[in-house]
């Protein structure tokens, strides 16, 4: 993977970030597309969400979606004592 740009950003106090015009052109990011933010431990990438592979989907899938399953009293329970 080339470097192709750099460019730089200032976070706000709610931990957004612009994303240079520019830079939004050269991976053609639109208004309204859905990003993937995916963490690393030393780096931290934006992807378009077409981009994404279906295996890397359950790793990026919201803390929202995961509590329908997960926000019980049956894992709270299970969960307690770990």
């Amino acid at each position: 993977m080339n470097l192709i740009e750099m460019r730089t950003a200032t976070i706000t106090e709610k931990g957004q970030i612009s994303i240079p015009n520019e830079l939004r052109k050269l991976v053609a990011f639109k208004t309204g597309s859905k990003i993937a933010i995916l963490a690393f431990d030393d780096h931290v990438e934006l992807r378009p969400m077409n981009q994404i592979n279906k295996k890397l989907f359950g790793a990026i899938a919201s803390e929202k979606s995961l509590a329908k399953t997960w926000n019980t009293k049956e894992e709270d329970k299970a969960w307690k004592n770990l």
